[in-house]
């Protein structure tokens, strides 16, 4: 579970750097929970094409981040003032910071 919020939350913010294949395999497996084996039913595709797709969508979000460090800032803010849900709130218009 800790995997899929963690990715989910690199793919909230790097989305946009991903090809139109990438998010919708990516949408089909983490948001809709759909199968390797049901994403390449749909798709006429193979498995492991899919779990290819998977693998190297994950490891652009990861070297994204290590690049960026986007999700690093955006925790460390959240952390800074965790006590003080009117600066994240307010944040949260700008940033997609949840409180």
């Amino acid at each position: 579970m800790e995997e899929v919020v963690h990715f989910n939350e690199l793919y909230d913010l790097y989305r946009e750097l991903l090809t139109d294949r990438q998010r919708e395999i990516f949408e089909y497996y983490f948001f809709d929970n759909l199968t390797l084996e049901e994403i390449a039913s749909n798709d006429g595709v193979s498995k492991s094409s899919v779990a290819k797709t998977i693998k190297q969508v994950k490891e652009t979000l990861e070297d994204l981040e290590r690049k960026l460090h986007s999700l690093d800032y955006r925790n460390k803010v959240k952390k800074e003032f965790e006590n003080e849900p009117d600066i994240l709130n307010r944040l949260a218009k700008y940033d997609n910071i949840e409180s």
